[in-house]
């Protein structure tokens, strides 16, 4: 691939993950989604327009705002109140993301490091725009004479989300933050489950960066952060199928590994990871690459 189409190739990947900041998106509609007078998301109109069948849990709109009632004072009031309106609306089969659910609860705050205010079901936070945390490992190693290969992975093709494509070893050998979890936690927990790769080498993992992007679809808005680890596996390690995640590994020289981040065959959130590992070592350099800024920025934006 020429240079000039990877770069523009890849800009465009880093264009669609970042679309909710792109003019046209649905945000300047969205109502902010607000509780104890925080925001913690973006609730598009045609989901809040459902929600205000529940004035018992949502309070009408208010300056830009939805908010929760009032009375809706503690974690788990919110968490209990929320929880009941989602288990209706799945009923209604009105929302196809909800036919996702996962029995997966995840943290709603409005930063990292924030006290989490309530909990809310995995397949329903893009109806709510609320951040989401997850972890992506890159499995790496280094030949004697330096050159440096990248363990990606194929996704199963019974995943839920982008069966088939290609990841990298971090994001099948890690995935999202449940609420109560601890990052090293859920990294070390997957690297096992999902490509069998021991504790002993696991605990190696150097926390290195985080990946950052905010993007709407159909289903809502996805307001994601990835925290990223790297790990130097040894030459003679070859990480195995576990808990049916995967369908294979592949071991593949960067040079092979960078072409195939602008291919539309792997999963877009791990080929930014994949990007940023490219970036950080050096494979990508700003004397050569004309976007190199654009793709600092569009790996690491605000949420």
């Amino acid at each position: 691939m020429a240079k000039c189409g990877w770069s523009e190739k890849t800009l465009q990947l880093l264009l669609r993950m970042n679309n909710f900041y792109s003019a046209g998106s649905c945000r300047a509609e969205c109502f902010r989604f607000e509780i104890a007078g925080q925001q913690v998301g973006w609730i598009p109109p045609r989901v809040a327009s459902m929600l205000f069948r529940y004035p018992e849990v949502f309070s009408p709109p208010h300056g830009g705002a939805v908010s929760l009632c009032h009375s809706l004072d503690s974690y788990d009031k919110r968490s209990k109140a929320v929880d009941g309106v989602l288990q209706t609306l799945r009923t209604e089969n009105s929302l196809s993301c909800l036919r996702g659910w996962r029995d997966e609860k995840y943290s709603v705050m409005p930063k990292f490091s924030d006290t989490p205010l309530m909990c809310m079901e995995r397949a329903a936070t893009c109806l709510f725009g609320v951040k989401r945390y997850g972890v992506h490992m890159n499995g790496y190693t280094v030949s004697e004479s330096g050159e440096v290969s990248i363990w990606l992975a194929r996704r199963s093709p019974t995943k839920q989300t982008y069966p088939g494509r290609l990841d990298n070893l971090g994001e099948c050998a890690a995935g999202g933050l449940a609420a109560g979890v601890g990052i090293r936690q859920t990294m070390l927990k997957e690297c096992l489950e999902e490509a069998c790769i021991p504790a002993a080498f696991a605990e190696e993992a150097k926390p290195v960066s985080t990946v950052s992007y905010t993007y709407e679809d159909e289903d809502g808005v996805f307001a994601e952060s990835q925290f990223v680890f790297d790990l130097k596996l040894p030459l003679h390690f070859k990480p195995s199928v576990g808990d049916g995640e995967v369908q294979e590994f592949y071991h593949l020289p960067m040079d092979e590994v960078k072409e195939l981040l602008a291919t539309d065959d792997f999963k877009p959130n791990s080929a930014m990871v994949v990007l940023d590992f490219l970036i950080r070592h050096s494979f990508i350099d700003p004397d050569t690459e004309p976007f190199y800024q654009e793709f600092v920025a569009g790996l690491h934006q605000t949420l």
